[in-house]
């Protein structure tokens, strides 16, 4: 099972799979700005070579967007480079600006940089770098989204159906209840009944679910409780979206066997993880049990080595990795 403060990887796989919806909650200004209907994709492999020598680490939870203007012409796309960062870091700022330069030299295309700060320092608000040196001057100012600012927005959170409302309430509460494994059951159970309430999409409870599970991870004695609580719910709302407890744990079980592939081999690993996803009573299909691992491995390998290794077809890859069909090719890539 993945640790409970482990929250880069669930926020980045929300952030592939509802990346307008997070333009549109965090910055509605630049969300407005881009044609939607023209489609995005994200250069992922572009930003790994960016970025892998820049000697200020990389964060697992950043992307790299094409998305094109409004009004703009049918071949100028920009960029947009959206990072999570949850934890406050002297070196950030400077970060953001050596990425954002370093991503304008590679495409010559104008870059929009912008982060969501999920720490817990309501101080920490890193939004500029620059330096002055002998008449020369170097500026460089990115918007910021600080979590924390929605934890006095609750009611404005429960009445907003984009999904990143969703994603908040489970960050802060999963942040309130460190300490309160009880507490968090009971969060963790009023977050999902609100999955059904809001009437979302089958996969956007399915996709919500996860994240919710993910971080607000609760210890065995109340886990049981928990899903016997989530299997009622589907049952009164007649809507069994939420994976059951067979796939829970195949779910649980392939991430403890990816961390552990991590250090001992990623063939092991993936082995280990179904392996202890069986132990749990799991019955999955094999394609989904796939897609579960496929999903694990866009930080470690790209899409043509994720389906060779899977088996699945390399375009349902690239859609996983993207939340979204891929636009088609455009030139001037």
């Amino acid at each position: 099972m993945p640790a409970p403060d482990d929250y880069d990887t669930p926020w980045k796989e929300v952030l592939t799979r509802y990346f307008p919806e997070l333009m549109a909650f965090f910055f509605p200004e630049a969300h407005a700005s881009i044609d939607w209907s023209r489609g995005y994709d994200f250069l992922d492999k572009e930003l790994r070579q960016v970025t892998r020598d820049a000697k200020l680490g990389t964060r697992p939870a950043d992307k790299l967007a094409r998305v094109w203007r409004h009004g703009d012409d049918e071949e100028v796309w920009v960029l947009v480079h959206p990072e999570i960062q949850g934890q406050s870091q002297a070196a950030f700022a400077k970060r953001m600006y050596v990425y954002n330069y370093r991503i304008f030299d590679r495409f010559d295309r104008m870059v929009m940089s912008c982060a969501i700060l999920t720490d817990d320092r309501p101080d920490w608000r890193p939004d500029r770098f620059g330096y002055r040196l002998l008449g020369c001057e170097v500026g460089f100012r990115f918007p910021v989204a600080k979590v924390l600012d929605y934890a006095d927005r609750w009611p404005m959170l429960e009445a907003e159906t984009n999904p990143f409302a969703t994603v908040v309430m489970a960050h802060l509460k999963a942040r309130e209840t460190k300490r309160s494994a009880s507490e968090r059951a009971h969060w963790k159970i009023d977050l999902v009944r609100r999955l059904y309430r809001k009437g979302y999409e089958r996969q956007q409870v399915i996709d919500l679910f996860r994240f919710i599970d993910w971080l607000l991870a609760l210890p065995e004695e109340l886990e049981e409780g928990f899903l016997r609580q989530v299997a009622a719910i589907e049952e009164e709302t007649a809507m069994p979206y939420v994976t059951s407890v067979e796939r829970i744990g195949i779910r649980k079980g392939l991430a403890q066997g990816l961390e552990q592939g991590l250090e001992k081999g990623l063939e092991q690993g993936l082995r280990q993880g179904f392996a202890q996803g069986r132990e749990q009573g799991v019955e999955l299909g094999r394609r989904e049990a796939l897609r579960a691992v496929a999903v694990n491995l866009m930080d470690l390998l790209d899409d043509e080595a994720i389906a060779q290794r899977t088996g699945l077809p390399l375009e349902e890859v690239r859609q996983l990795r993207a939340g979204v069909p891929r636009p088609p090719a455009r030139s001037g890539s």
